[in-house]
């Protein structure tokens, strides 16, 4: 028989003390965890391992602790204590936060407080908007005209084409004889079923800008898309499909017609099924500058991978630029007749710079940097503006991301010292706001408002890469996917909670329970305008509350390209800053 072997006391000691750090490390059993709280505002996706990280608790809890708890083994992984209480009158409400950012771990998570309850679940890991950024992009293949959806791409929501558009009337207003001209392809511009040129090339000149930031963030093959597989990235051929319109939309003069779209807006059908007339309306120096802007960008986008067609995208920007400069301020209004989205825009001077800062960039051409006041830049952010007037910084942001100035120019030091003076101010307001997102004024669209706010952000980190201002975005990022008054993920089919009930035709019109996935609902906006068209809000509702998920809210929960735009350049940026 083996004996034991007598330990002396300090080895005993050592084992004692290592067996209490060993308890003291393990995760403690967590509660049983339940559905999620819509009191519990937190980003339902989830939060990088070294980013910040904050959810905010909008009713007064009995205790002040809350802890994550992991979401398969029901552990608690770490513990921490409710801030004090802060008064956000826009959101009506009294919340405290909970700040985890010291936590890193990988994993799903939920956030638990004893008495209400847990969030919705949420991952910790490097790529967690990755999934959201591709639906954000796979949205736009939804929206496609002119071809039918198979189910190979797109699953239950395929269908039978719309809208060929082949043979469309020009309408009296296009100044054109009468006649028809076809115009295919191109993306429904939100849950309607008609195309803007104004509200097509601004967006498009956000999408290209994520492009020219990061070429590699959407390779060949991670959509699912038709053209998957062709050696190609698979995001530039998606935007390809609505710049094909775009060019089609172009008059032999050089001028850009303004919209193609009915008479009057169609019912909740189908896109088959919407069979009304289609005309070509207007022509406008807005849309055609906007146009002459985004090819100029489309030039540098496709040079290297589709030479021929970069060469016809600057040549159609050069002839839209001319017929500008004879036209300067041919003003859009609605034909009596018409009653379809108008993009109106009395002001183009936002329209001017925009196209003269991206042919500058693209041809080196100093005429075209000369028509800019530098000097007279307005880099004030104002909500609301969007396809009026935030182009102006699209134009900024590619002369300072171009080489077109030597650092030590006095042009690129103005423009940089500007951004980054608009950079502070929003985030001295973001400080100040509830759920940390820098916007006080609730427009429609207001979600494309936090996001291009958020653009701004993300430039003034790469011109200077204080970590206030990566957080910023973050936070942006937060408030859309979920951390914020009403407790839903605005994009459809990411999170726990998200819209049921867009304001887009299809999606109502499918007999599919879930929208299409992918698109940004266009949140809250104080100014309801749809009260009378069946939308049913709170009883005076609170500024940040005034959403609601109802299919005929199409003041608060439609969708639209240019906010799907910002959301794809913020999630993109964020997952090429992720370590």
């Amino acid at each position: 028989m083996r004996t034991l072997t007598k330990l002396p006391f300090k080895f005993l000691l050592i084992g004692f003390i290592s067996s209490l750090f060993l308890l003291a490390c393990k995760p403690e059993p967590g509660p049983i965890i339940g559905p999620g709280s819509s009191d519990i505002r937190i980003n339902q996706i989830g939060y990088y391992p070294n980013g910040i990280k904050k959810a905010v608790i909008a009713v007064e809890p009995t205790t002040l602790e809350f802890a994550l708890v992991d979401s398969g083994s029901k552990r608690t992984v770490y513990q921490g204590q409710l801030s004090e209480v802060f008064d956000w009158p826009l959101a009506n409400e009294q919340v405290r936060i909970a700040d985890f950012t010291e936590f890193q771990d990988p994993g799903e998570y939920v956030l638990y407080i004893p008495n209400l309850g847990n969030s919705h679940p949420f991952e910790i890991r490097s790529d967690v908007l990755n999934p959201v950024l591709e639906g954000s992009v796979k949205g736009l293949y939804f929206q496609r005209t002119g071809m039918a959806l198979d189910e190979k791409h797109a699953g239950k929501w395929h269908r039978p084409a719309g809208h060929p558009d082949s043979l469309v009337a020009f309408h009296p207003s296009s100044g054109k004889q009468p006649g028809t001209i076809a115009s295919p392809k191109g993306w429904y511009d939100a849950g309607d079923y008609n195309k803007y040129i104004i509200n097509a090339t601004f967006p498009l000149g956000q999408w290209f800008r994520l492009y020219e930031e990061y070429p590699e963030t959407i390779p060949d093959d991670a959509l699912n898309i038709p053209e998957s597989g062709n050696g190609v990235s698979d995001y530039l051929d998606e935007l390809k499909y609505e710049l094909d319109w775009a060019l089609t939309m172009q008059d032999e003069d050089g001028g850009l017609f303004h919209k193609l779209t009915t008479k009057n807006f169609e019912g909740m059908v189908m896109p088959h099924q919407a069979t009304a007339e289609r005309f070509i309306v207007g022509k406008s120096t807005a849309a055609t500058l906007d146009f002459a802007a985004c090819t100029a960008q489309a030039y540098r986008v496709y040079q290297d991978i589709n030479p021929e067609y970069a060469k016809a995208c600057l040549d159609a920007s050069l002839k839209a630029y001319r017929w500008a400069r004879e036209n300067p301020e041919v003003l859009f209004s609605n034909p009596e007749d018409v009653h379809t989205g108008e993009y109106g825009d009395n002001d183009v001077a936002d329209e001017w710079f925009w196209a003269n800062a991206e042919l500058f960039v693209s041809t080196g051409d100093s005429a075209f940097l000369e028509q800019m006041d530098l000097e007279a830049f307005d880099f004030e952010f104002r909500p609301g503006e969007s396809w009026t007037g935030f182009m102006r910084f699209l134009g900024v942001f590619s002369m300072l991301d171009s080489g077109s100035f030597e650092t030590s120019d006095s042009n690129y030091q103005h423009l940089r010292a500007g951004l980054l003076g608009s950079a502070d101010e929003l985030l001295r307001r973001s400080g100040q706001l509830p759920y940390f997102q820098p916007i006080d004024d609730f427009h429609w669209g207001s979600n494309s408002d936090v996001l291009n706010a958020a653009m701004i952000l993300a430039q003034a980190y790469q011109l200077d890469p204080d970590p206030k201002y990566l957080q910023g975005v973050r936070q942006a990022a937060d408030y859309i996917l979920g951390n914020n008054p009403v407790g839903y993920s605005y994009v459809t089919g990411f999170g726990d909670r998200t819209p049921l009930f867009i304001h887009h035709r299809q999606s109502a019109a499918d007999s599919i329970p879930e929208p299409v996935p992918g698109l940004l609902s266009g949140g809250p906006n104080s100014r309801l305008q749809d009260t009378t068209n069946g939308t049913v809000y709170p009883e005076n509702v609170a500024p940040m509350k005034a959403w609601v998920d109802q299919e005929p809210s199409y003041a608060s929960n439609e969708i639209c390209l240019n906010w799907n735009a910002p959301l794809t350049y913020i999630l993109g940026f964020l997952e090429n800053q992720a370590d």
